[in-house]
């Protein structure tokens, strides 16, 4: 059987997700802890975190290595793939934080011409 590679759309959904951003951002420092992510994802939900976790992980974005100990210390890290795409987010993490105030402008100015003229929307 043939697999079909996921079209670039399919993947940039995944990666620029809400809460797949926030789980490489936290995870590029190293090995981290599900407890640790939780942590540090303001208001995700342990379900969401651990759906994501597996799709990232299905994905190949993160690896998921259970310790043998009592109870399972499981981490999770990013792998060589992710670590390329955080190099790519940083940028555009970056950019945003540049040009927010930019935006901020352009939608107030854009708001105020929509209401002098409701009708040009």
């Amino acid at each position: 059987m043939k697999t079909e590679a996921c079209p670039v759309t399919e993947v940039l959904d995944r990666v620029a997700g809400k809460w797949s951003l926030g789980i490489l951002t936290a995870a590029a420092h190293g090995p981290v802890r599900f407890t640790e992510l939780e942590r540090a994802i303001h208001g995700i939900s342990r379900r969401m975190l651990t759906l994501n976790l597996s799709r990232l992980e299905r994905d190949g974005l993160l690896t998921r290595t259970v310790h043998p100990t009592v109870p399972p210390k499981v981490e999770y890290d990013l792998t060589a793939m992710a670590r390329e795409l955080h190099t790519s987010l940083i940028g555009l993490v970056g950019w945003a934080e540049r040009r927010r105030s930019s935006v901020t402008e352009a939608r107030a100015a854009h708001d105020a011409a929509a209401e002098r003229s409701p009708e040009a929307g």
